[in-house]
């Protein structure tokens, strides 16, 4: 592929609804992959008819999910960076004929540095998550065979975070190259190995749990191979950087990286305040919610698809100032956000016994299950204009209003409404608690963004 078509700003002409749409469906295929290991694992748990060891995957993968949501913070930050490079090479061709070749260097310096440091970051979260594991452990409420389970697939896969973490800033380049197709990849094909290896391992080895574990080491390894012949081998966007290099860029990636991380710690501590208050109600309500972590996500992936879209499309209409692009694209996303969550709701509370039926989950744990579904809807439709405007923000130079928001919504969104639903009705009221909280930050940051915006466009006016 011509360099030159390689790094291409794309994003800065054409319909703006087209980009989101293209780049969010082909995002959503990708990242359902990554849904799938986890869903796929838990579906074949769910076989060998334990509650213990649904409820003990269940426990793993909320821990598994901070050291992921810790990922995608330092991603956001790289893409970020490498978008607006690629959106300032848009830019200075107009301005300047022979500055092209400067700024396209720096997009490769930054993919490099980027990576380099992500490398480092996804080894820290792996030692650190291994450190505080019995905490961990505790403030979730595991004891006994469940706790015993968690800790062995955590001991397994852990160590495999740096993998996912190199994975998914490469496919984060990928995006803001606008290769949607190659990014896609990323994640596809660490899904379609662990379809295999799952049950290959689970049942053909008689691994069991310990099987879910190596299978997830195995589809992060692809996911990083896959993203490196991307990323260097078909687009050549990265360069070799020395060790200064990588010093000098650090302070930029942390200063969106910081507030980005801590955006998306928000959702796991959210996902632990939920699961301590559906603990009170027993393993049955501990497994249904294990079970409900891994269906909602499948459900709802083209909106986590969108916020990871949206970024690269607003880094490079920002890097080459077009702030009318801005707007058109943040009212396309929320209207795509909004259709879309309706419509999965509706078909989440349609599906809630087939559901029930797929994960083999009867009595009350069958009964928590479908009580979820029926509700689970409500708080998603929310939850998406927060994740669309999170991307924004991080995206357009104000990481802290993504800060407040997430936290705002994973805290006082969260576990207050939660655990008054709950004490007024049961299960069923934790989780439309949840939807109520959810719904004042969601509104709210809609509003925030666009004045965002206008604030960009007065500053730049002003330079």
């Amino acid at each position: 592929m011509n360099q030159n078509t390689s790094h291409a700003a794309r994003f800065t002409q054409g319909s703006t609804m087209r980009h989101v749409v293209e780049m969010t469906v082909t995002g959503a295929i990708g990242i359902s992959a990554i849904f799938l290991v986890d869903f796929l694992s838990l579906f074949y748990i769910s076989r060998l008819k334990d509650d213990a060891l649904t409820a003990g995957v269940g426990y793993a993968t909320t821990v598994l999910f901070i050291a992921i949501s810790a990922n995608i913070g330092a991603m956001i930050a790289g893409t970020a960076m490498v978008s607006r490079a690629l959106g300032a090479v848009s830019r200075v061709r107009e301005e300047v004929a022979d500055a092209g070749a400067q700024a396209r260097d720096e997009a490769k310096r930054l993919a490099g540095t980027s990576l380099a440091l992500m490398v480092l970051f996804g080894l820290g979260m792996s030692l650190l998550l291994l450190a505080l594991l019995p905490q961990l452990l505790n403030v979730l409420g595991a004891t006994g065979a469940s706790r015993a389970v968690a800790e062995r697939f955590l001991h397994i896969t852990l160590p495999a975070n740096v993998l996912m973490a190199a994975g998914m800033m490469l496919s984060g380049f990928l995006r803001a190259l606008g290769d949607a197709r190659r990014a896609m990849n990323v994640t596809l094909f660490g899904g379609l190995v662990t379809a295999v290896t799952d049950p290959l391992l689970i049942f053909g080895f008689g691994l069991g749990t310990e099987g879910a574990a190596w299978a997830t080491v195995i589809s992060r390894l692809v996911f990083a191979g896959v993203g490196w012949h991307g990323v260097v081998m078909v687009h050549r966007l990265m360069r070799r950087v020395s060790a200064a290099e990588v010093w000098r860029d650090s302070g930029r990636l942390t200063a969106i990286a910081a507030p980005a991380i801590l955006t998306n710690l928000a959702t796991p501590v959210g996902s632990m305040l939920f699961l301590k208050v559906i603990t009170g109600f027993g393993a049955s309500a501990v497994a249904a919610n294990a079970v409900l972590d891994r269906v909602v996500p499948m459900t709802f992936v083209v909106l986590f698809a969108l916020s990871a879209s949206v970024g690269p499309i607003l880094g490079q209409n920002l890097g080459a100032r077009l702030h009318e692009r801005l707007r058109q694209a943040m009212r396309d996303s929320y209207i795509f956000a909004v259709s879309y969550s309706i419509v999965a709701a509706l078909l989440l509370a349609l599906l809630r016994e087939p559901l029930a039926a797929m994960f083999g989950a009867t009595g009350e744990t069958g009964a928590t299950l479908m009580t979820f579904c029926l509700y689970a809807g409500i708080a998603w439709v929310f939850i998406g204009l927060v994740l669309v405007s999170n991307a924004a923000f991080n995206n357009l130079g104000f990481p802290l209003y993504s800060t407040l928001f997430n936290w705002g919504r994973a805290t006082l969104g969260t576990f207050p409404p939660a655990y008054y639903g709950a004490q007024w009705l049961g299960v069923k009221g934790a989780i439309i608690g949840i939807g109520v909280g959810n719904a004042f930050f969601g509104l709210l940051s809609v509003v925030v963004v666009f004045h965002a915006i206008a604030h960009l466009e007065r500053r730049s006016t002003l330079s």
